[in-house]
């Protein structure tokens, strides 16, 4: 099987990172690694399987996040991912919501690296795609560069070789999900200490990253960076990154719509509403001119009855009058 670049990659992230949000940064991402948004082994094993792991043969490269703790469970759905023509199955150690915790996945696991490392070697039995762990730096107390050492040298000598580390420390009590990602303070050295702990696994640090600059820092420690929050509210900055750093022509906003088009029609026949296709565009013209005229105009038409493309043409004619090029 090719090796996946990892480089660059989005983060899994829940409610955002669905199918059609996926297609969509791939119109402005050749090289990024897409990630699915968190889907649970119950949801695998006693839901719409199908639904779940439906997505477009545009969207490759494409890996499966899935949340768990039952190795055996792990491994069946892990099956099911390359089954699917995902790329890579990843195990969610890094969610902190009481939801999530109360079915013992995500952060919480971080306090158990042998129930991890157990899920990682079944499920590299199960499956010849990669199985990587998604991590934070610690939980709690638990909050020091030799527990992190001890968790990823539990899941690499179990057969992991890609490791994510989003550098902030979960507080499992007292903050929201929204407040974990933003509260405890982002430590980047721990994550390149892991780096040079464990020279021959891939780190991948993510966290807070928003500029050029900054992927260029850690590309000079690491072996790749993953975008989360800024690849959504601001998506065009996954043009730019091909721009600057992948040397790919200049994405053009509006060439991006159009060739956008043709899949929002394709899912309109298909039943899906035209807000579901829209609320992930909504950033596309993040700091332009117009721009928030063009995510009022989306915001408030595509939820209207029988909505179609046209939304999005009459939304790019709502900016004219701000813009001087669109």
């Amino acid at each position: 099987m090719p090796s996946i670049n990892r480089l660059l990659s989005i983060a899994p992230m829940m409610d955002w990172t669905d199918r059609h949000c996926r297609y969509f940064h791939r119109l402005l991402s050749p090289n990024a690694l897409l990630y699915t948004e968190m889907v649970t082994t119950g949801a695998l094993l006693h839901g719409d399987k199908q639904r779940f792991l439906a997505f477009d043969q545009y969207e490759h490269p494409v890996a499966l996040q899935l949340g768990g703790s039952d190795p055996k469970a792990m491994a069946q759905c892990a099956g099911y991912a390359q089954e699917a023509g995902y790329q890579e199955v990843n195990i969610n150690v890094g969610c902190p919501s009481d939801r999530v915790q109360n079915g013992r996945i995500g952060a919480c696991l971080m306090a158990e690296p042998q129930r991890v490392a157990q899920c990682v070697s079944l499920m590299r039995q199960a499956v010849d795609i990669p199985v990587t762990v998604k991590t934070r730096i610690g939980i709690d107390e638990l909050d020091s560069f030799e527990f992190l050492r001890g968790f990823v040298q539990a899941v690499t000598d179990a057969g992991c070789e890609t490791v994510i580390i989003h550098a902030r420390k979960a507080i499992l009590n007292g903050l929201s999900p929204k407040e974990n990602r933003t509260i405890p303070p982002l430590n980047y050295d721990r994550a390149y200490d892991i780096k040079r702990a464990f020279p021959s696994v891939s780190i991948i640090v993510n966290g807070g990253i928003n500029a050029i600059s900054e992927i260029q820092q850690h590309w000079k420690h690491l072996d790749g960076v993953m975008i989360g929050r800024e690849a959504y509210h601001n998506p065009f900055f996954l043009a730019e990154i091909e721009h600057q750093l992948f040397k790919q022509p200049l994405a053009d906003r509006k060439k991006v719509l159009e060739a956008y088009l043709p899949y929002i029609e394709k899912q309109l026949e298909l039943g899906v509403p035209l807000q579901n296709l829209t609320r992930h565009i909504l950033g596309l013209f993040a700091g332009q001119p117009g721009g928030k005229h063009w995510r009022r105009y989306l915001s408030e038409n595509a939820r209207q009855k029988n909505a179609g493309p046209e939304v999005l043409l009459a939304g790019l004619e709502a900016m004219a009058p701000y813009a001087k090029t669109i």
